[in-house]
């Protein structure tokens, strides 16, 4: 997983664990009914304005994400001017005994491999391109949608929770717990929507920019090599794809 996921996950909740403990029983915020409302309203909504296709992928769309981290703007720059050099001293076929982790380079250096036109090889590339971003984005607005709902969902559980509280007031026994409905209820709207739903759409929104920025760079330089150009050159034109840090780091290493 993504290491700045994962710490900020669990320095999130466990921050807001952290104040539930510190200020007294932490069964007082575990409440079913509250819940229900929330969590299985917003998902049957959000259901509502999506594909079903679409909204049982969106978990695996957001697993997959923060489960497979890119390749660094700068390894991929080394690995691919690693590539351009065997290919100008041994040919394309020496490819088939180089290690490849990226799926995405690993397809179009195999097409290198068994002598895919330059033109076909940048369409097939891009193409998967664009069918990934669109995968992206639809996994992005099913987690759009949750964060949009949730705390809806919960303004509706905290009127529910008013209007059973209204109609018992005769009863003091029925206050409470129609409070705690009423309560928690934009408690866990509040809490779906800005602990898990928005910052998961936000990090697929930067998985597309991070992956079309490596994808670019793989069509840019395969290209460049099946045109045998030479590496050094390859190296100059690729920096143009790192940060202003990294590419002042490479230009300090030399």
């Amino acid at each position: 997983m993504d290491i700045a996921t994962l710490i900020g996950l669990i320095g999130a909740n466990a921050t807001i664990i952290m104040a539930i403990v510190l200020g007294g029983s932490a069964g007082m915020f575990v409440n079913i009914p509250s819940l229900v409302i929330v969590v299985g309203g917003t998902l049957m909504v959000t259901m509502m304005r999506s594909s079903l296709s679409d909204f049982l992928a969106a978990g695996a769309t957001a697993g997959r994400s923060f489960g497979n981290p890119l390749a660094a703007p700068e390894d991929l720059l080394d690995q691919l001017v690693e590539i351009a050099t065997i290919v100008r001293k041994d040919g394309m076929i020496a490819l088939e005994a180089v290690e490849i982790a990226d799926p995405y380079l690993k397809q179009g250096v195999d097409m290198l491999v068994d002598g895919t036109d330059k033109q076909l090889v940048a369409q097939q590339l891009t193409k998967d391109t664009e069918l990934n971003v669109i995968r992206l984005e639809r996994g992005a607005a099913i987690w759009m949608s949750i964060g949009d709902f949730a705390p809806a969902m919960g303004m509706i559980g905290t009127l529910v929770g008013l209007v059973q509280m209204l109609a018992n007031m005769s009863d003091p026994k029925s206050i409470g717990p129609a409070m705690a409905v009423a309560l928690l209820t934009t408690l866990y709207g509040a809490f779906l929507a800005n602990i898990i739903a928005f910052p998961i759409e936000q990090k697929l929104q930067q998985r597309i920019v991070d992956e079309g920025n490596n994808n670019e760079m793989i069509v840019t330089a395969l290209g460049f090599i099946q045109d045998g150009g030479n590496p050094r050159v390859l190296e100059g034109m690729l920096t143009i794809y790192l940060s202003p840090k990294a590419r002042l780091a490479k230009a300090e290493g030399g």
